[in-house]
């Protein structure tokens, strides 16, 4: 894999931090629950109130050798799609970092899929179309 790939992977991987996963093991096991912590070093994972057929931990960490499937069990946030939206309304003043997970409007408002940070009337007015969006992704 690339350099360019790997690092792609892992962003991807970090995004699945904080969300319901289900996991499948090289062995056939099943795990579901929060993903709640990466080693990015061997792609070991940590989940939270886990649950495996009939059985309730309330950890598990699963070594990335044991690991055959990620699966993220609720749709991701849009990031690309409120940053579409803002550039619209706020036209050659918003930057999308990908890679990083957050849009930052006119240098100063930073945007993640957690919320909106900074403050004045141009925050108000990006936090607005943030709420806006939430409503609208839950509703789809």
């Amino acid at each position: 894999m690339s350099a360019i790939s790997s690092k792609r992977y892992v962003s991807e991987l970090n995004n699945f931090i904080d969300r319901n996963v289900k996991v499948i093991t090289v062995r056939g096991t099943i795990y579901e629950g929060k993903l709640i912590g990466l080693d990015q070093s061997n792609l070991s994972i940590c989940l939270s109130d886990a649950i495996s057929g009939e059985e309730k931990y309330p950890r598990v960490i699963i070594h990335g050798n044991a690991i055959s499937e990620i699966i993220l069990k609720e749709k991701p946030f849009d990031l690309k799609g409120l940053s579409d939206r803002l550039s619209k309304l706020f036209p050659n003043m918003v930057r999308y970092y990908e890679d990083a997970g957050f849009i930052m409007v006119m240098d100063r408002i930073k945007v993640t899929a957690e919320g909106v940070e900074g403050s004045g009337p141009m925050y108000e007015r990006v936090k607005k179309v943030y709420d806006q969006y939430i409503i609208e992704q839950k509703g789809a």
